[in-house]
């Protein structure tokens, strides 16, 4: 996003919202979280938003997310959700979750830290200026 992290977290434009406030738990074969539940994000998600009237850019991080925000309109896969980022612009990005299980997918996609990095970090900024 190209902001410190003191901007990050103390910065009131900047919000951070997970898709369940409840933890789903740990796969037993090691492959990490499970998916957050439907439920937890159909009690609260429709509700938080509504509270939020002036988001100007949203980054569905992770498959899960894109699957939850996008419904129908997700592609099927976060690759191809994240390879199609310019869809949605200006108020949605896909993005690969932020976890060091993407390393290889970042290592295959040189593209995003060429492309999508730059632009997001550019939006950004514009928006803690505005």
């Amino acid at each position: 996003m190209g902001v410190s992290r003191e901007t990050f977290y103390a910065n009131p434009a900047i919000g951070v919202a997970a898709m369940a406030f409840c933890y789903p738990g740990t796969a037993p074969n090691g492959g990490g979280d499970y998916p957050p539940p439907a439920r937890c994000a159909e009690l609260w998600r429709a509700r938080l938003m509504a509270a939020l009237p002036r988001v100007e850019l949203v980054l569905l991080m992770g498959l899960s997310a894109q699957k939850w925000a996008l419904g129908a309109d997700h592609p099927g896969s976060m690759d191809a959700a994240v390879r199609d980022w310019r869809a949605r612009l200006p108020g949605v990005i896909c993005l690969p979750h932020p976890s060091w299980r993407n390393t290889a997918w970042l290592n295959r996609n040189p593209w995003f830290d060429a492309e999508a990095a730059p632009y997001l970090r550019q939006r950004v900024a514009e928006i803690l200026v505005s």
